[in-house]
């Protein structure tokens, strides 16, 4: 067992990145996304530099999001809770949604892959909608970093990326 098993971290728990934290979200980057560097739209973002949340225990981090600020929304560029299905993720997504309301940002924008069941589903019973499907996308971001796999979850190849979208009121 390791140590982010051993005890749950209450989502009240989560608390906002600091630039002391940067050195570890990097880490921790590396270690769950094998690189804290994240393509998107052609662009290489370095999440560690982002704001976001994140919760930790004696471990470590044990839940961390990072968000991209655009003109009319906010983008959850990473979402990680180490123990699925102990509310942490669903935390995040709301802190996410409430500082885009707090910048005056009406939508909060979520991507995943085509092979990440998983991810669809959670971000659609959190209120999210699909939004846009960009055929080849994973392909073209494979040109730029070589390191992201050709097969993904459950043996699906690894092509295509998907846009979820929640509106804020």
């Amino acid at each position: 067992m390791d140590s982010h098993t051993a005890a749950a971290v209450d989502p009240a728990a989560l608390r906002a990145l600091e630039p002391d934290d940067r050195d570890a979200v990097r880490a921790f980057l590396r270690q769950r996304w094998n690189s804290a560097t994240i393509q998107l739209d052609g662009r290489a973002i370095d999440a560690a530099a982002l704001p976001g949340f994140l919760a930790r225990d004696a471990g470590g981090i044990a839940a961390l999001a990072t968000l991209l600020d655009e003109s009319e929304h906010c983008e959850i560029v990473t979402l990680d809770a180490v123990r699925p299905r102990a509310g942490l993720g669903s935390a995040l997504v709301e802190r996410a949604a409430q500082r885009a309301r707090a910048l005056g940002l009406r939508r909060l924008l979520a991507r995943t892959t085509n092979d990440n069941l998983d991810a669809l589903r959670f971000y659609q019973r959190r209120g999210f909608r699909l939004h846009r499907l960009v055929p080849g996308a994973i392909d073209l971001e494979r040109e730029a970093d070589p390191t992201i796999a050709l097969i993904g979850r459950h043996g699906i190849p690894l092509r295509d990326e998907i846009s979820l979208v929640r509106e804020l009121d």
